[in-house]
């Protein structure tokens, strides 16, 4: 009976799973549906506007700390190689390739999505999202889609935001702090980047991850059950979620991109 009860119990939650990337299809639909109707550019710029501009100062901030670690990091394990001349390159294509859009997608995801999952699991629990259905207004068309495309549009410049401080953090550490020459970190750097490759492929990886962001936070918000713990329940898995998800997906955009890491 143990074993019939575990076979049970496993195919309930394969059904379960099913169901639910189902009803997250039919969301992804609904969002790609309403932004093809006109668009409200107000709606729209005031979500670039809490989405990208109020989420400057940590991704800078992050973005130069991080850098600064890695400039010192890498500038003491190369010298035992001799080979300090190189910290350019291996701080740039560190936060090109992966650092930059993954971390601040993390950042982002804490700060804008769980911010997103919160104000419409709010409206759902104060029954503002029936209110606009009353109203014959589309929800998904008023808040849920400028919310999304908001996301998926500033993720690529706050990730090249985040690795251009980062870059500079490493250049104040290793040629204001260890000494190394500026022309030969930016001339070690402009020689491994590639833009095809590396630049492009960070992009992408920047606009996948805030589509992502988009859809997770405003699905977990537009479905949170409506009470002050369906918010609060919303806003953790959205975070949680997210997370583990653009980790996911970076290993695939990787290897999909063909990046030689």
């Amino acid at each position: 009976m143990r074993l019939l009860d575990a076979i049970r119990e496993l195919g309930f939650r394969s059904l379960g799973v099913v169901a639910h990337l189902g009803q997250l299809l039919l969301f992804l639909l609904s969002i790609l549906r309403a932004s093809l109707l006109p668009l409200r550019p107000r709606r729209w710029l005031e979500e670039i506007w809490g989405q990208g501009v109020l989420s400057l100062v940590i991704i800078c901030v992050s973005g130069l700390a991080v850098g600064m670690v890695l400039g010192l990091q890498g500038y003491n394990t190369l010298v035992r190689f001799g080979a300090e001349g190189s910290l350019g390159a291996v701080v740039g294509l560190s936060l090109i390739r992966e650092l930059g859009p993954v971390l601040a997608a993390l950042l982002v995801t804490g700060r804008a999505g769980s911010a997103t999952a919160a104000e419409i699991a709010s409206m759902v629990a104060s029954e503002q999202i029936d209110g606009l259905r009353m109203m014959s207004i589309d929800p998904v068309n008023m808040v849920v889609a400028p919310k999304a495309l908001a996301l998926t549009a500033v993720m690529p410049a706050l990730s090249t935001l985040f690795i251009l401080f980062g870059i500079a953090g490493a250049w104040l550490v290793g040629v204001g702090l260890m000494g190394l020459d500026g022309g030969v970190f930016f001339s070690s750097l402009n020689n491994a980047v590639r833009f095809e490759d590396d630049v492009l492929g960070s992009l992408l990886k920047g606009l996948i991850f805030g589509a992502l962001i988009g859809l997770m936070a405003t699905f977990r918000g537009y479905h949170a059950r409506p009470n002050a713990a369906g918010v609060s329940a919303a806003t953790t898995s959205t975070v949680v979620v997210t997370s583990v998800a653009i980790l996911i997906v970076d290993y695939f955009v990787t290897a999909l991109w063909g990046f030689e890491i």
